[in-house]
């Protein structure tokens, strides 16, 4: 899933692809690198971020969503307003990614109408109202997997409750939403322990602070970092990975799938 962030203020691109003409270069370079999916946002959702009223994240996105399925993509849209996910999904948008855990039950229904995947990831309240990156105390879980859990399964009961088909709900974990570093490793490394809810993973690991907890490397340089936890979540079960970085991240699974192929073949020799 390539990312595009449509929005002046995201932590890692925010400006980079804002108007018409940059925001879709943007999505045909995502599918030139071999996106199979398009998620495309006009909220920033970086601690303390405003929030962006609908009329204006539609503005920021809307041609980037159409040039995308004009060129034939999958997409995603990156939204907890029912009013924007209405609008995209008319559109011909497939996917409604909310980052809210649910806050709106409309959400759910908006997606039930349209019979859309949505991808349901786990959060604690705003993320306009974070004091900053993986800023959360460590007390604040007892068991941070099995508090998401427990947590996201209420979201999904919710859903479910709106009308939304079970097999139309992806799982994401949340990594850094209302989580410190460590909550955010923990949730990685343990990620094939959410096998058992039965649904579609989504990883968003890209660029994000909990990286830095092992060398303190801004967002610009957290690339091996982020490939790390994709090559990791996909040994752990993940089916989605949310990257700013498509062409690198797909290199680096290509080709560990490659050389464990041939372990594999040496092994049956």
């Amino acid at each position: 899933m390539g990312i595009l962030n449509v929005t002046p203020d995201s932590f890692f691109d925010g400006g980079h692809y804002a108007g018409v003409r940059l925001s879709c270069a943007r999505v045909d370079a995502l599918l030139e690198e071999g996106a199979d999916l398009i998620d495309i946002g006009g909220e920033s959702t970086r601690p303390g971020a405003p929030s962006v009223p609908p009329a204006l994240q539609l503005e920021r996105i809307e041609p980037a969503v159409k040039h995308a399925l004009e060129r034939g993509a999958i997409v995603s849209v990156d939204t907890a307003a029912p009013e924007v996910a209405e609008h995209v999904l008319r559109l011909g948008a497939q996917i409604i990614n909310d980052v809210s855990c649910l806050a709106d039950p409309a959400l759910a229904k908006v997606a039930a109408a349209h019979q859309a995947i949505l991808i349901l990831m786990h959060a604690r309240g705003s993320m306009t109202d974070m004091g900053g990156f993986s800023k959360y105390p460590d007390h604040g879980y007892r068991d941070v997997v099995e508090e998401v859990r427990r947590e996201w399964r209420e979201a999904r009961d919710r859903a479910l409750a709106a009308g939304v088909a079970r097999d139309k709900i992806w799982f994401d974990p949340g990594l850094g939403f209302n989580k410190n570093a460590r909550h955010s490793l923990t949730l990685l490394g343990r990620l094939n322990e959410f096998q058992s809810e039965g649904v579609p993973i989504v990883l968003g690991a890209s660029r994000k602070s909990f990286i830095a907890e092992v060398d303190g490397a801004s967002p610009g340089d957290r690339l091996g970092g982020s490939i790390a936890a994709c090559i990791l979540a996909t040994k752990l079960g993940a089916s989605v990975l949310r990257v700013h970085d498509v062409r690198a991240t797909r290199q680096a699974l290509l080709l560990t799938s490659a050389a464990e192929a041939v372990r594999g073949e040496a092994r049956g020799a």
